[in-house]
C-alpha cells in the first residue's frame, strides 16, 4: 500500500494535473514528508520513484511553514553532499534557501550544534553543484530551479548568529569571493540580499546584524563578500554613518 501511494505521489509530481502538492494544506506537507522517509527506508531498486527524492520535491516547492521542524534535516543533509545517490544537490539547496531565513531563524534553537555543523558541512560552496539527476519512472527528474547566490544570502545571514556563525567555513564563500570581486556578482549577491531583508535584519533593520555578518566573514578571511555585503547595506540605507565607519573598520 505505502509503495502505491509512493508511485502516485511521484506521477501526480511528474504530470503537473489537478490539485498539485504545493495546494496541500501546509499543516500535511510536514506528515506527508515524514511518511516519504519512512517509506525511503524500504525502498528497493525495483522501484523508479524514490521516496526520498518526492520528499525534497515536495519541500522545494512548499513556502517555508512553521509546521516544518528538524525531520526534514535527516533527509536535507546528505542529500546535499554530492556524493548522495539521488544527485539532488541543486534540489536541496533550493530547499536549504527556502527555509534558511524563514524557517531555520525561527526554529534553529531546537537543532543541536552538532546538526547545525552538518548541515553546514554539507552545504558546503552553493556554487558548486552534482551532474544531472537519476531517471525517475524512466523520465529524467529535472532540475530545479536554483540560484547560487540564494543560498549565499542565507549564509550571510547565518554569519550574523551567534548561534550558528562559528559553523560556517570559509569554504562555503570559496566561488562566490570570486564573483562579487566583479560587479555584476556584487548586484546579484545585492538582489538576493534584498528578497531576504525583512525577515532577517526587520521591517527596522538591526545593523548589530550587519556588524556581526562582517565580523565573521573577516575572520574567514571572505574581505570580497563582507565588503559586498557592506556596500548593499549602505545603498539600502541601513545603519548610522557611524555603522558604516564600524563595519569599515572591522577586522578579525
Amino acid at each position: 500500500m505505502a509503495s502505491h501511494v509512493v508511485r502516485l505521489l511521484g506521477k501526480q509530481l511528474d504530470s503537473g494535473g489537478p490539485g498539485p502538492i504545493s495546494d496541500v494544506n501546509h499543516t500535511w506537507v510536514a506528515p506527508l514528508v515524514r511518511f516519504l522517509l519512512l517509506c525511503e527506508k524500504f525502498h528497493t531498486t525495483d522501484s523508479t520513484q524514490h521516496p526520498g527524492s518526492i520528499a525534497l520535491r515536495i519541500l522545494s516547492t512548499s513556502p517555508g511553514s512553521a509546521h516544518f521542524n528538524v525531520t526534514i534535516l535527516p533527509t536535507l543533509t546528505p542529500t546535499l553532499l554530492p556524493t548522495h545517490p539521488l544527485q539532488s544537490r541543486a534540489m536541496a539547496l533550493k530547499i536549504f534557501h527556502i527555509f534558511g531565513h524563514r524557517w531555520f531563524s525561527s526554529h534553529m534553537e531546537t537543532v543541536s550544534g552538532r546538526d547545525i555543523g552538518e548541515l553546514l558541512q554539507a552545504v558546503g560552496d552553493p556554487f558548486q553543484l552534482t551532474s544531472d539527476p537519476p531517471l525517475q519512472d524512466g523520465n529524467p527528474a529535472g532540475t530545479a530551479d536554483y540560484d547560487p547566490m540564494m543560498a549565499v544570502a542565507i549564509l550571510i545571514e547565518f554569519a550574523s548568529s551567534n548561534r550558528r556563525q562559528k559553523h560556517l567555513h570559509r569554504s562555503n564563500f570559496t566561488s562566490c569571493e570570486d564573483i562579487v570581486s566583479r560587479e555584476e556578482g556584487r548586484d546579484a549577491l545585492g538582489r538576493s540580499l534584498d528578497l531576504v531583508r525583512d525577515e532577517w535584519l526587520g521591517h527596522s533593520p538591526d545593523p548589530a546584524k550587519i556588524t556581526a555578518a562582517v565580523g565573521r566573514l573577516r575572520e574567514l578571511q571572505c574581505s570580497n563578500t563582507a565588503e559586498a555585503a557592506i556596500a548593499w547595506a549602505q545603498a539600502a540605507g541601513i545603519g548610522s554613518p557611524q555603522d558604516h565607519e564600524t563595519w569599515r573598520s572591522t577586522r578579525p
